[in-house]
């Protein structure tokens, strides 16, 4: 009977010992574990969904895609109004209720089923925190078109014009108000360069930013799956954007009332969004990643009887980021095959704007050449687009 306890004794302190071994084992794996460097790894591309709040609710998201190679980055902004069914809460609402009912990580899963790209990292920073950091870091830099003099439910808002460095005050001012006058996509894209001045200002003060006395304060003002040398390394990363290099874009569709709430729903149910996604973070790792960095102006011209094709289309390309300076009929009777026309000699870019509708044919003329009136009259334009009987509305069939 004593041998019997003995053994028993001894086994279980076995059993204790071994846990011990295994646990130890595991916490010194996952310290040794750097989640930065196995996602970029996978596809080169580090991926971060950032979420600024307000009073516990997403003022703005957006999905950062860096390539740090050649610090070339997308920007994807994810409206709080998006609507879709979602499959955490089992209902068709706006895509933010995700984020106020079950929290950040239900709130990325959507989020990753709506764009269809895994995001391994994320970002929480409420409106207090970004106004503070941005005192911190001495302001953030931003370009103000026109000067900014209104009256709101909350008071006057005065913004000068310029590149002007805002402070913190300023900051939560810039990316809070709304103006009746604003124009589509303007308040998103004043949020967006927000962002990017905050990673601006990292990169500008990186020596202060990251130094042990002034980082515990910056990384108290973000709330991420990263944290301590982890984060930091992230921030580092990102603070390198070539910001003039990026194109901010946005979820575009259809405004739909569903129980009493208006809702965006993503044209073609999601997946012009996961191809505007898809052929963006293919660019940006391509060799010929340089192609896209600019805007480049389009004219799309309705070549066939169909009413609204040129109008439709051209939300389409403002999807993929292009500037559609001209909606129109062409001159001619009606076309048979869509062409796209070269205006700038640029045969690279001509392609990947033809690659958004699937078209094969694609001419180069001049602004000034003698036919040059078959394809419009803007000399602005870099490139016409005439919708033909083959095109169906989204491909050329």
């Amino acid at each position: 009977m004593k041998m019997f306890r003995l053994d028993r004794s001894v086994s279980f302190l076995v059993a204790i010992l071994l846990i011990l071994i295994v646990a130890g084992g595991s916490l010194m794996f996952a310290m040794r574990r750097n989640p930065l460097k196995e996602s970029l790894s996978n596809d080169n591309l580090l991926k971060v969904l950032i979420v600024l709040e307000d009073n516990g609710m997403p003022l703005s998201t957006n999905i950062l895609v860096y390539y740090p190679e050649n610090k070339r980055a997308a920007m994807f902004d994810i409206p709080g109004e998006t609507g879709l069914i979602l499959k955490t809460l089992g209902r068709v609402d706006r895509i933010d209720a995700v984020y106020r009912e079950k929290g950040m990580e239900a709130y990325r899963s959507e989020i990753e089923g709506l764009t269809d790209i895994s995001i391994p990292f994320f970002m929480r920073i409420d409106l207090s925190s970004f106004s503070r950091m941005a005192d911190l870091l001495g302001g953030f830099s931003v370009f103000i078109p026109t000067p900014v003099d209104i009256k709101t439910d909350t008071g006057r808002v005065l913004l000068p014009s310029g590149a002007v460095t805002l402070d913190g005050d300023k900051v939560r001012t810039y990316v809070s108000y709304s103006d009746e006058i604003d124009q589509d996509g303007e308040a998103v894209n004043r949020k967006q360069k927000a962002m990017l001045a905050f990673l601006g200002a990292l990169n500008e003060k990186s020596a202060t930013a990251f130094s042990p006395a002034i980082f515990p304060v910056v990384a108290s003002c973000v709330r991420s799956n990263l944290r301590g040398d982890m984060l930091k390394s992230m921030l580092s990363e990102l603070c390198q954007v070539d910001a003039e290099r990026l194109v901010p874009q946005r979820v575009t569709g259809a405004v739909r009332e569903v129980d009493g709430k208006k809702l965006l729903f993503p044209f073609y149910d999601g997946q012009l969004l996961k191809d505007i996604i898809g052929q963006t973070l293919g660019g940006l790792a391509s060799e010929e990643s340089g192609l896209q960095e600019r805007i480049y102006a389009l004219e799309i011209l309705n070549g066939t009887k169909k009413q609204g094709l040129a109008r439709n289309t051209s939300e389409l390309y403002q999807s993929f980021g292009y500037d559609v300076i001209r909606t129109g009929n062409a001159e001619n009777a009606e076309y048979d095959k869509t062409t796209v026309i070269d205006r700038i000699g640029n045969p690279s870019v001509a392609e990947i704007i033809a690659k958004v509708i699937q078209c094969d044919t694609i001419q180069t003329t001049g602004v000034d050449s003698a036919d040059s009136g078959d394809y419009g009259s803007e000399a602005t334009v870099d490139f016409t687009i005439i919708l033909g009987k083959d095109f169906d509305g989204r491909y050329v069939r």
